[in-house]
């Protein structure tokens, strides 16, 4: 009886789904992808490193008074933006206060919304009472318009630039936490999350471990967005007067100041609206674009 023998082939290895791409690549498509995000990206980073090495690159110290420059026109041999009132440069108390406005910015949304991600988290995840005690807190805090409670937590403490951080942060803490808690409840309803408690992973180890990577990208977007919002209750306080005190610059504090000069010098109050707009605009475009590239809903469009 003849027997055969049959070879049985190795299999092939199948080519991986997902490939390496370098940090440049997909920065590119993103760019291809996302115009608008391309160029809010751009301006944002003119708009730090002019807040970084504002310092190196305003030609005067923002307070010193020159009798001579009173109301002076920009020009490029002398003042760039004009002088205001007291014949300060406008172009250095822009450069300074910008670095205001984007310190307050980004670590009053960054600090604010995670925050409220954490409260999210834990609320999502746990849910019952302690889901129902930190919302009846939450919906203390949206009862208050932004504005309204920023003014009021700021007349409650000391001006500076960590209470006006403060003050602004502290209202962003209820739309992090509605978010991210809707999110974390569903998924905690995922199976790989159910795989993960049925052998015997800790609560905190699930929220951290697999919850709340989950819910990196919704973060993102979050700060992203809510980092134009932080630059325009900034400058709204400090046209108020109640931001950073003197002689600190800042924009909004410049805006003030140049209300009773828009007749005979429009400059002094159209540098710094011009660049509150930018910062805004860049913001949100940029937000605008994370969003729909990290949210699976909107990655299909466009």
């Amino acid at each position: 009886m003849h027997t055969s023998h049959v070879t049985v082939e190795p299999p092939r290895l199948l080519p991986s789904v997902r490939t390496l791409t370098s940090p440049l690549t997909t920065v590119w498509t993103f760019f291809k992808r996302k115009p608008l995000g391309a160029i809010g990206s751009v301006l944002i980073l003119i708009l730090v490193l002019t807040g970084v090495f504002g310092p190196l690159l305003a030609p005067y110290e923002p307070d010193d008074i020159g009798i001579a420059k009173k109301y002076a026109m920009p020009s490029w041999s002398g003042t760039l933006l004009g002088a205001d009132q007291f014949g300060r440069d406008v172009f250095s108390r822009i450069l300074y206060g910008a670095r205001i406005s984007l310190i307050v910015g980004v670590v009053a949304s960054t600090v604010g919304t995670l925050i409220g991600a954490l409260l999210g988290l834990i609320s999502g995840y746990w849910g019952g009472r302690t889901d129902a005690l930190i919302q009846r807190v939450i919906d203390i805090l949206m009862s208050f318009p932004l504005i309204i409670l920023a003014l009021t937590l700021l007349t409650a403490l000391h001006r500076s630039l960590g209470t006006v951080i403060i003050a602004i942060g502290v209202p962003f803490i209820p739309y992090g936490a509605r978010v991210i808690r809707a999110s974390a409840m569903v998924i905690k309803e995922i199976q790989f999350v159910e795989a993960a408690r049925a052998i015997g992973c800790s609560d905190w180890r699930i929220i951290w471990r697999h919850i709340a990577p989950s819910c990196v990208s919704l973060y993102l977007v979050l700060t992203t967005g809510f980092i134009g919002v932080a630059i325009i209750t900034e400058s709204a306080l400090g046209f108020l007067g109640l931001s950073i005190p003197p002689p600190t610059p800042t924009l909004g504090g410049m805006l003030s100041e140049a209300l009773a000069l828009l007749m005979f010098a429009p400059h002094v109050a159209v540098a710094p609206g011009v660049f509150i707009t930018l910062a805004v605009f860049a913001f949100n475009v940029l937000g605008d674009a994370l969003r729909d590239v990290l949210d699976p809903r909107l990655r299909g469009r466009g």
